[in-house]
């Protein structure tokens, strides 16, 4: 019987550890996969994200690392993941995305002469003042099998060096979550909830460093709010992070959010599929929220000066707008009109992304 061992340390890693985890059991006979939490991010409504929304059960393993300085945090994991293996001894482990998880787990494993899979690899964005950055560059370097999720994924690993024979174009795994729960999430009653029109209205998501830690930031975004609030109701599920800036610089109290701007607690999988769903237009910092829009095209104006994910660009409905307020509110009422991009779905995000990867990974240990 050989071991996997997927790393999950942030909430974006469970959408893409879900559908392998659902893949890997075809090959339950041979292969018994594990899950490792390591708790990098964690709240209470972890639980119910594992357990009700997204089918996973409860992790094998939690390692309870919680926040600290991305020194200080990558070590713990580091350490505490070290025990994992050092006591399970798995043959595999896979790790996704660009958290600081990914990278830890990854250094560990090599070094103790375990091979390591990435899912998500080659993503580049070009700017090393991202830690996402520099966690994917260190991780694909190091790692046995690339995963690739678009052909620029595939140019960036050859143009680094990285041997052919390591690198697979398989597709999106979000995707695959994405398409396996899209029903499922329409029963969640978000939108309707909320008392909100299909297709009447702005979803943001905005969680960066960049655009919620300075005041001045955020009081462009809430001044882009009040400016497109007359056309459409905007509604703003509120990372943690993104509220304890708000109230730090007392936005709320100065009336600089607009009437109507909707600031919610921070949503499950399943009710902030439906509200995307059901948006007009999305606006956000995230890569994930990029590539969903994409997928089911619907308008995406991303608050980033760049991309790791240029086929978003490319041939979906994503755009890219920094925090340019005059294009943002202007793109956002063109949109809001009907002067949409219209999208199409980019190659192999076909929901069988994850079939794929198990498929070569169960080749290569049996």
């Amino acid at each position: 019987m050989k071991r996997i061992i997927s790393v999950v340390g942030a909430r974006p890693n469970f959408m893409k550890v879900a559908p392998l985890h659902r893949a890997f059991q075809k090959y339950s006979d041979r292969i018994r996969h594990l899950i490792v939490h390591t708790g990098q991010h964690y709240d209470e409504a972890m639980s119910k994200v594992f357990f009700e929304d997204l089918e996973l059960p409860h992790p094998d393993f939690y390692l309870g690392v919680g926040s600290w300085t991305h020194a200080q945090q990558t070590a713990k994991i580091m350490v505490e993941f070290e025990k994992v293996l050092v006591e399970h001894k798995p043959d595999l482990v896979v790790v996704v995305g660009d958290v600081n998880s990914t990278v830890a787990c990854s250094l560990v494993s090599v070094k103790m002469g375990i091979a390591v899979a990435h899912v998500e690899a080659g993503l580049r964005s070009f700017d090393r003042s991202m830690p996402e950055e520099i966690n994917r560059l260190l991780t694909d370097s190091i790692s046995d099998h690339l995963f690739v999720s678009e052909k620029s994924g595939l140019e960036n690993l050859k143009r680094e060096g990285v041997s052919e024979k390591k690198v697979f174009f398989v597709g999106n795994i979000m995707i695959d979550s994405l398409i396996h729960f899209r029903e499922k999430a329409k029963l969640s009653n978000a939108a309707k909830n909320l008392g909100l029109q299909p297709n009447g209205f702005v979803l943001v998501t905005l969680h960066r460093p960049g655009n919620v830690d300075e005041k001045k930031d955020l009081e462009t975004i809430f001044s882009i709010f009040k400016k497109i609030g007359d056309t459409a109701t905007i509604v703003f599920p509120v990372h943690p992070r993104t509220r304890k800036m708000i109230q730090q610089y007392g936005l709320e109290m100065n009336g600089k959010v607009s009437k109507r701007v909707r600031l919610l607690d921070p949503l499950g999988y399943l009710e902030f599929l439906d509200l995307m769903q059901q948006s007009r237009l999305v606006l956000t910092d995230s890569g994930g929220i990029q590539e969903e829009t994409t997928f089911l095209g619907i308008p995406c104006l991303t608050l980033r000066e760049n991309t790791e994910r240029p086929v978003t660009v490319e041939v979906g409905t994503n755009e890219i707008c920094g925090l340019d307020e005059n294009l943002i509110v202007r793109r956002s009422k063109e949109i809001l009109n009907g002067n949409s991009n219209t999208g199409r779905i980019p190659e192999l995000w076909d929901g069988h992304t994850a079939v794929r990867i198990a498929e070569i990974l169960s080749a290569h240990l049996l």
